[in-house]
């Protein structure tokens, strides 16, 4: 089934304007990193954060006062997918994607009950620990009263997420899908990845090993409509057990999407799967991760923007020599074993 794309919107540590944060893309920039501290243990961490300047077409909402920041990024998403959309709200769904959660204040939340024991739980934090209150805001701003979803899992979560909403407008009862995904960055997740022996020593920031965390959001609005841009296909992926099966897998995904050459947006990030995506596909295919970060859960939405925007404008950022079709390819090889891909055309 082909879903038309309606609206796409970004929100990254290079800015929230797609056009904009492209063109900078293109001119070799990156988003700066910065020194993230854990309070506690006072270890620090490279990261991407997202300005403030970022969201500052967010209209003020009351229930964002007290709202984390993934809930305000997938907010800001989500109503700048929906910001020109002219059909019936009543007959869209809302899906968010999402990996690591509201750890803020999550943190928060248990901090205060470890310190004042259990009278210490506070009714304002803990409905921003759950992961599907980043859904929640947005459902309710909005005036959604149909189908909402979250889907928890690693950097392949959105191609999960994409999938459902293909699932959902198969049926008579949705005409269109927002689909979201939002990460935020705390030191506590970042202590996780480098006990994973996945983060990027803070020491050695320049030699490419490791992933660098950044926060921030992505939306796609699917219909039915035939559009400019169109998902052609979703493949929802395999797992696989080992990082050593990661090359086989991902070369038999690509061969199920589209067996002839194509463009690929993959999720290189300074891990196993540079290596798994050089050894099935020949080299290292444009990935949006080494500019703006890991956003892990919103990372297939960042993809899919990227590449919307390279079939747009014909040109891949780092490979200003590549010829650019009609179609392109997004693969996602997540870090918890799960990998999927999609294709998008241009009409």
């Amino acid at each position: 089934m082909s879903l038309g794309i309606a609206a796409l919107s970004w929100v990254t540590p290079l800015g929230s304007d797609i056009e904009e944060i492209w063109s900078r893309l293109l001119a070799g920039e990156t988003a700066p990193l910065e020194s993230l501290a854990d309070p506690e243990t006072k270890k620090e961490y490279l990261v991407r954060r997202v300005s403030p300047l970022a969201l500052k077409q967010l209209p003020p909402q009351t229930r964002l006062r007290r709202a984390s920041a993934i809930s305000r990024f997938a907010a800001a998403a989500g109503l700048t997918a929906l910001r020109n959309f002219a059909g019936p709200l009543d007959r869209t769904a809302l899906i968010f994607a999402v990996s690591n959660g509201g750890v803020i204040y999550t943190r928060r939340f248990y901090s205060e009950i470890v310190k004042a024991g259990s009278q210490g739980a506070s009714p304002l934090l803990f409905p921003e620990t759950v992961f599907n209150a980043p859904a929640s805001h947005l459902a309710a701003i909005l005036g959604l009263q149909g189908a909402s979803y979250t889907v928890v899992g690693d950097g392949a979560a959105g191609i999960l997420a994409l999938k459902l909403a293909e699932d959902l407008l198969a049926g008579p009862g949705v005409d269109s899908v927002l689909v979201v995904a939002a990460e935020e960055i705390d030191p506590l997740v970042c202590e996780a990845y480098r006990r994973w022996r996945l983060l990027r020593n803070p020491t050695q920031p320049e030699n490419g090993r490791g992933i660098i965390l950044s926060e921030g959001a992505g939306a796609v609005l699917l219909t039915r409509e035939k559009r400019e841009l169109q998902l052609s296909a979703i493949d929802a992926g395999t797992t696989f057990f080992r990082r050593t099966e990661a090359a086989g897998k991902l070369r038999k995904l690509r061969e199920r999407l589209e067996t002839s050459p194509s463009i690929i947006v993959g999720s290189a990030n300074g891990t196993f799967i540079d290596r798994a995506e050089r050894s099935a596909l020949g080299a290292i295919p444009y990935s949006p991760k080494p500019a703006l970060g890991d956003s892990v859960g919103a990372s297939v939405l960042w993809q899919l923007i990227a590449a919307t925007q390279i079939l747009k404008t014909a040109r891949v950022p780092d490979y200003p020599d590549t010829t650019v079709g009609s179609s392109a390819l997004v693969l996602s090889c997540g870090l918890n074993q799960h990998m999927g891909g999609l294709r998008v055309k241009l009409a």
